[in-house]
């Protein structure tokens, strides 16, 4: 099974988002260690998951009524 993986820019540039927004708002709230991403070796360089990515953000954009990303994957809806 191949999957691609992207850099925080690499991503940051295929979702239209600031690097730093990825960095600072989205990563361990939103995107989630070992499902959206991963730190291979043990190191500290993060790479992202894009086939995960990009089905969580069709499946919560396909959502109906008012929903919530929760940090566990999970969604609330209102």
């Amino acid at each position: 099974m191949s999957q691609e993986y992207l850099t925080t820019a690499e991503l940051a540039e295929r979702i239209k988002y600031d690097p730093r927004t990825i960095r600072e708002r989205l990563k361990d709230s939103v995107l989630l260690e070992g499902v959206h991403y991963v730190r291979p070796f043990g190191g500290r360089k993060t790479l992202y998951v894009w086939e995960a990515i990009e089905r969580d953000m069709v499946k919560h954009s396909r959502s109906s009524g008012m929903s919530l990303p929760m940090a566990n994957g999970k969604v609330c809806n209102g």
